[in-house]
């Protein structure tokens, strides 16, 4: 299923136009991005958790090479299933 795909079925299931289907989804990702980058985490009961994990700078090896390089620290989005979630399959 692409974002096509997702946003037809959205605007079936809610009985809405493709038109408003695609405004709704594009508001729900524009939210859920601006909050993450605002460093604020998303709780949607009964289906998951958006957040930001921060990895620490770390020293890495170059696999071509066997030569040691530096990573640097990186903020990283993850989204984390929940429970309820999960059991319903």
């Amino acid at each position: 299923m692409n974002k096509s795909d997702l946003i037809r079925s959205i605007a079936n299931n809610a009985g809405i136009t493709l038109k408003d289907a695609a405004t709704a989804f594009d508001a729900v990702v524009d939210a859920i991005t601006e909050n993450l980058k605002n460093g604020e985490k998303i709780q949607i009961s009964g289906f998951g958790t958006f957040e930001l994990k921060c990895k620490d700078a770390r020293e890495g090896i170059n696999p071509k090479t066997g030569e040691k390089i530096s990573i640097a620290a990186s903020r990283t989005p993850v989204f984390k299933f929940g429970k309820a979630y999960k059991d319903s399959f």
